[in-house]
């Protein structure tokens, strides 16, 4: 009889979605808000990208938005300001299950991103995850014995560069998903805001191609529904839907339609 006490489940569900080829929703989340997570995250996303890189996000505001993801499916990431270990260390002991590394551009910058994220000696993540087991109501050791694989490595393909680049990025192992970044692409090749602008469109294709080719899966943002499913036609399966504050913006502009102003 075997005594063997069984292995901790995994605490995050998205790469076995990604795994079985379902596509994710997700949005992020700019607003130093407890309540505007707990609706979010209420309403049918499978992530949401908690950000420290453009919005007026603090750590401890981000431990707020983190904690009121949960009791449900929704699973709390983080975007971090560049890619540096020491940024993305605390946002993972308080709960994030993934972060959301920006402007990656070579193998080494994809390296870099992936160590920071695993403990040794898969990588160089340092111990110290006070808070995170609290989140998700398991023990440390239960956090310590599945941590590396529950934590997602997201990196952005977001710089002219990094589409020149795209296939040894690619080819670097430990990428869970790589997502492109349209705003900042456009901005790298002076097309500031012109996202539908026939060069910037013509990276994102080759960005595109590039993730496609190398197996790991691919993220983008979907504006319209109709662009949604032609980009999960095209195989992506981390798709945000938008910001908070666009999202809220399209809301009060579709309660208008209709209305005699």
């Amino acid at each position: 009889m075997d005594l063997t006490p069984p292995a901790p489940a995994p605490l995050n569900r998205l790469r076995e979605s990604w795994r079985q080829g379902r596509p994710t929703f997700g949005a992020i989340a700019t607003i130093p808000s407890i309540q505007t997570v707990q609706i979010m995250a209420r309403s049918g996303l499978d992530w949401i990208i908690v950000d420290l890189e453009h919005g007026p996000i603090d750590l401890s505001s981000a431990h707020a938005m983190i904690v009121a993801t949960s009791g449900t499916p929704c699973v709390p990431l983080a975007r971090i300001a560049a890619n540096e270990p020491w940024l993305a260390k605390a946002p993972m002991d308080i709960g994030a299950l993934g972060i959301n590394f920006p402007m990656i551009c070579s193998r080494a910058d994809a390296e870099k991103a992936v160590r920071s994220v695993r403990y040794p000696p898969r990588g160089e993540r340092l111990w110290g995850p006070f808070h995170a087991p609290f989140r998700w109501g398991v023990s440390m050791g239960d956090y310590m014995a599945t941590a590396d694989d529950d934590m997602i490595c997201m990196i952005t393909i977001e710089h002219v560069e990094a589409v020149n680049r795209i296939d040894e990025i690619m080819a670097t192992p430990g990428i869970d998903v790589a997502v492109i970044g349209p705003g900042d692409l456009a901005t790298s090749v002076d097309k500031r805001g012109l996202i539908d602008d026939p060069e910037v469109q013509a990276l994102m294709a080759r960005a595109e191609a590039g993730i496609l080719k190398s197996g790991v899966p691919i993220g983008g943002v979907a504006r319209t529904a109709e662009q949604a499913n032609q980009m999960i036609e095209r195989g992506y399966l981390a798709l945000a839907l938008g910001f908070d504050w666009s999202l809220f913006q399209r809301g009060i502009v579709a309660s208008f339609a209709g209305i005699r102003r």
